[in-house]
């Protein structure tokens, strides 16, 4: 970790943990659980304030150990409500690493569950978003890494609770700051709780000039003050879950039904033909994200994402093929660019490691006359064993959609003939190419292309201009690049291409894969914008149409984080995504003026 966000962690003779940065220890180990039950959770009136609810949120500033969360969480599970979903939001600019938090949580062993919980999805301390899911609680933890101002700007949910939790106003005043506390009345719902240890009097007139009630309270243990404040309530409809319908049934459409079903939203999925019939019905994809040394948004987004559907995918039985992916350079200034983008600050100690030409050489089996980027969390996918976990989630109409009709409270989806398929408060678009059909004022291109496999021919996950990638039982080769086409099968003239672009680079592998026979071969046709970034969220002038597409060859990576995103926005949900990735996915970056036209149009699966 870079020195500016250690920690500096210092043990007492107690065993407690104490911060060598800001000289305050994280909790005391004769009755730290004790004061996070006190202070924290019965400050913020739980579990009574969530009784009834189907989700409630709680945001924290001051991650520290984990030790608060893991109190909720256990709290949540013996006390919460039955088929409740718990969203966490924290805040930490210092992370411990996962062992330092193991040895802390390990003075509590009746949080033993929980923190192995916790302990069991610990981050990196790379700064930005991660999520962390805790499924054994039916929560989610979006766990900002960096400084606090910037994670409330960036955060888009709305917190019924609030554990203030940092060190001291006295040893680090930027936790409490007046940006800070802009942060928070933001952020809050409608009755929101606070609770804090500390009775600073900047904290307290800070809160109660942003329309809280501030109280003192008995503090617990050598603390005699502690503070609660709340929001006045407003009346507020039950959150009913919205029935979705997601049209496509390719990675983009899986992440979706994902997605929704873990916010409890019940999911259609409409697909013309079958799972995977698009873009997603190769035998194996690599997940490798778009390098980036000079746009640090895009790096970001990318890096995210790779961290995001590496998890998700290791969660599926027969999902990953292999992991680490070898980009090779494909031009001179690709030594430098690999350079720049292995010492990014988002990647994980040892994530992106430059190769020399003997290292690429030892990995491929053969010379390459160039270096590489070795992608260590980077891999190769079976997108059958994807779509068909997450598909489950869903019920499934086979239809081919022709056009979308706006209706009271959502949307009619039609065949050609007019004839209604289904209808759905909330419609996401993500049909690959077929999108542009459905949703012509979309900046959508297309791009034919065709890849190969042969059987018995073994090689590791590699990219260059073109790439080869494991199946588990032979190689996947490719891919042509056809731009502007959309009609027409596998050819010859395209194999023999890919074949060619595979010779060019590995001559050895070009042999084997030849001796092999001619194997098999397919085309499909992806959908690209202008940026080449996709488009995740609402459609420009239509409630309740959203979009996820544009994904290009990038879909295995960023549609599970995009998908959430998207799922986020549609139910009112916090985003795993900061506001400013956000904003470089947003359709209205591309939007045209004038209303939503919906002519007659076909989304493929």
């Amino acid at each position: 970790m870079a020195e500016d966000r250690a920690p500096r962690l210092i043990w007492t003779e107690d065993g407690s943990p104490r911060s060598g940065r800001f000289g305050d220890v994280y909790f005391s180990q004769q009755d730290g659980l004790a004061e996070s039950r006190a202070v924290f959770l019965a400050g913020c009136g739980l579990p009574n304030a969530w009784e009834g609810r189907g989700r409630f949120c709680v945001a924290e500033l001051g991650f520290g150990t984990g030790l608060n969360i893991a109190a909720l969480l256990d709290l949540w599970r013996r006390e919460g409500p039955a088929d409740g979903r718990l969203s966490l939001f924290s805040v930490e600019g210092f992370p411990l690493s996962h062992d330092e938090a193991a040895r802390a949580l390990a003075a509590w062993p009746e949080l033993a569950d929980a923190a192995q919980a916790l302990l069991d999805v610990w981050p990196e301390p790379t700064p930005g978003f991660h999520r962390l899911d805790l499924p054994g609680f039916n929560a989610t933890l979006d766990l900002a890494v960096g400084d606090v101002g910037w994670a409330l700007s960036q955060w888009t949910g709305r917190a019924d609770a609030w554990f203030l939790d940092g060190f001291a106003p006295s040893t680090n005043p930027d936790m409490w700051s007046e940006t800070v506390l802009d942060g928070i009345k933001a952020r809050s719902a409608p009755g929101a709780r606070v609770a804090t240890f500390t009775v600073a009097g900047q904290v307290r007139r800070g809160l109660a000039e942003r329309g809280f009630t501030v109280e003192k309270r008995p503090g617990h243990g050598r603390k005699r003050e502690r503070l609660e404040a709340r929001l006045p309530e407003t009346s507020t409809a039950p959150c009913l879950a919205p029935s979705v319908a997601v049209i496509g049934a390719g990675i983009a459409g899986a992440a979706l039904a994902r997605a929704f079903a873990a916010l409890a939203a019940r999911v259609t999925v409409i697909e013309s033909e079958r799972p995977g019939a698009g873009g997603s019905g190769f035998p194996a994809s690599l997940v490798t994200p778009r390098l980036d040394a000079g746009d640090g948004d895009i790096a970001a987004l990318h890096a995210q994402a790779l961290t995001r559907a590496a998890n998700l995918y290791a969660a599926i039985p027969g999902a990953v093929i292999a992991e680490g992916v070898l980009q090779l350079e494909q031009a001179p200034r690709d030594a430098v660019r690999f350079a720049r983008v292995a010492v990014q600050p988002i990647w994980a100690e040892g994530a992106m490691e430059v190769r020399d030409p003997v290292a690429c050489a030892d990995r491929l089996g053969e010379p390459v006359g160039s270096g590489g980027l070795w992608m260590r969390d980077a891999m190769a996918i079976h997108p059958a064993a994807v779509l068909e976990a997450w598909l489950t989630e869903a019920d499934r109409i086979t239809a081919t959609v022709g056009r979308l009709a706006a209706v009271d409270g959502g949307w009619r989806l039609l065949d050609d003939g007019g004839a209604s398929i289904h209808e759905a408060d909330i419609v996401v678009v993500a049909g690959g190419w077929g999108t542009a059909g459905l949703v012509p004022t979309l900046p959508l291109a297309p791009v034919r292309g065709q890849a190969h496999w042969v059987e018995g021919v073994e090689a590791g996950p590699v990219a260059w201009g073109g790439y080869a990638a494991p199946t588990g039982s032979g190689l996947l080769f490719g891919a042509t690049h056809d731009r502007g086409e959309t009609d027409g099968g596998p050819s010859e003239g395209a194999g023999a291409r890919n074949l060619a672009t595979v010779a060019a680079r590995l001559p050895q592998l070009a042999a084997r894969i030849a001796a092999a026979g001619p194997g098999q071969a397919r085309t499909a046709v992806r959908a690209t914008t202008p940026d080449r970034l996709p488009l995740a969220g609402a459609v420009p002038g239509a409630e309740g149409l959203f979009v996820l597409g544009g994904l290009g060859s990038r879909g295995f990576c960023v549609a599970p984080l995009l998908a959430e995103h998207v799922a986020a926005l549609a139910t009112g949900a916090p985003s795993p995504l900061p506001t400013g990735l956000a904003a470089r996915v947003d359709p209205l970056r591309n939007a045209t003026a004038g209303p939503l036209v919906q002519p007659v149009g076909r989304a493929d699966g």
